[in-house]
């Protein structure tokens, strides 16, 4: 079924004689807007030499083996890249593609057990929205799992806290010859405003579970000028922190110059979803048992960033997350090896066996 919000949804029946609780798989259809993912070319390498991979010869764009290194651990294997000029796109294709190469391989063997099973494909995921409109109810799940996650291994229940921030800077724009005295240059103004914040906050300089602001977009003239920040945090408490820190230096800069420059306006976009599985933590353990029937060490993780199911999770569906094998998404330098995905799709089917014989 396609409804009229783009969730596309569909239901392999169970095949046992049994009850099994109802399980879920999600992928989002939409790629980032931070970089086309038009007009797709992708370049598929066979045999991969671990050296550097020539994505486009005419425009002189590589992707670095050195730089990007941990492309190194699929020597031998099939790489698939972009050709340099848009994404990829295996965030999140890859994972539509697991999701329905498992369905296939489940309804052509029938010998493999397996309760009822529902997927869903949604939009929107990589503006913060793509479960805004999720019917938890209708889709009927007792939990589920979302295909969006990176390196093969990946398994992760944790995730940033993520807000947003608005920060919009009033100028006076004046004739630069009479302007001594009168200009309040909004661009200036938005300067300082920038460092105020923690020069190692941010993204290039944090890992783990450090959190950080990211300025992601900047637009203005020296009337108005406008910042836009993400805030992320995996500890609520210093989440909160942040928020408010953020609030305050506009508060603070304003009363240095008697005048209302900066207003901020902070919304919350997610929450970590750690607080929602741990209390079902058995579903943590089968995909862990099925990666590891697969020849795979579970790498048990917490994203730095948001899926579908950090929301969902908060909604009634706890749904952790899962590799769909690609790496350096959002970029032109992204990839995906195809035996991590083949891997992504075996560990889907595998998930499905496990929960219908731990239920027999």
């Amino acid at each position: 079924q396609l409804d009229s919000n783009c969730y596309l949804t569909a239901t392999l029946p169970s095949n046992v004689d049994y009850e099994v609780p109802i399980i879920g798989f999600v992928a989002h259809i939409d790629t980032s807007p931070d970089f086309s993912g038009t007009n797709v070319n992708p370049q598929i390498h066979q045999n991969y030499d671990g050296k550097n991979i020539v994505l486009n010869a005419a425009k002189n764009i590589v992707l670095d083996a050195s730089y990007f290194d941990e492309i190194q651990q699929y020597k031998g294997q099939t790489i698939i890249t972009t050709d340099g000029t848009t994404l990829l796109g295996a965030d999140d294709k890859a994972g539509v593609t697991e999701i329905v190469s498992a369905m296939e391989y489940l309804i052509a063997h029938p010998e493999i057990p397996h309760g009822t099973i529902r997927i869903c494909f949604t939009p929107d995921e990589e503006v913060g929205k793509g479960a805004h409109k999720f019917d938890v109810k209708a889709f009927g799940a007792a939990w589920a799992y979302t295909l969006d996650g990176s390196e093969i291994g990946e398994l992760e229940y944790e995730n940033f806290n993520a807000a947003s921030a608005v920060v919009k800077v009033q100028g006076k724009s004046v004739h630069p010859g009479y302007a001594k005295g009168k200009m309040v240059n909004a661009l200036i103004k938005a300067h300082e405003f920038i460092a105020q914040l923690p020069v190692d906050e941010i993204p290039e300089k944090t890992s783990g579970y450090q959190g950080f602001y990211h300025l992601h977009d900047v637009k203005g003239d020296v009337e108005n000028t406008t910042l836009e920040y993400i805030i992320r945090d995996h500890d609520l408490e210093k989440f909160e922190e942040r928020k408010k820190y953020i609030q305050e230096i506009a508060q603070q800069l304003n009363e240095k110059y008697n005048e209302t420059i900066f207003s901020v306006t902070v919304k919350d976009q997610y929450f970590n979803m750690k607080e929602k599985i741990t209390p079902v933590m058995h579903i943590i353990d089968i995909a862990a048992e099925a990666m590891k029937k697969e020849g795979i060490t579970p790498n048990i993780k917490a994203i730095r960033g948001g899926t579908d199911g950090s929301q969902l999770s908060y909604m009634g569906l706890p749904c952790p997350n899962i590799f769909a094998g690609g790496h350096n998404f959002h970029g032109k330098y992204e990839y995906v090896p195809l035996e991590s995905m083949v891997k992504a799709t075996q560990v889907i089917v595998n998930i499905a066996q496990l929960t219908a014989e731990k239920h027999q």
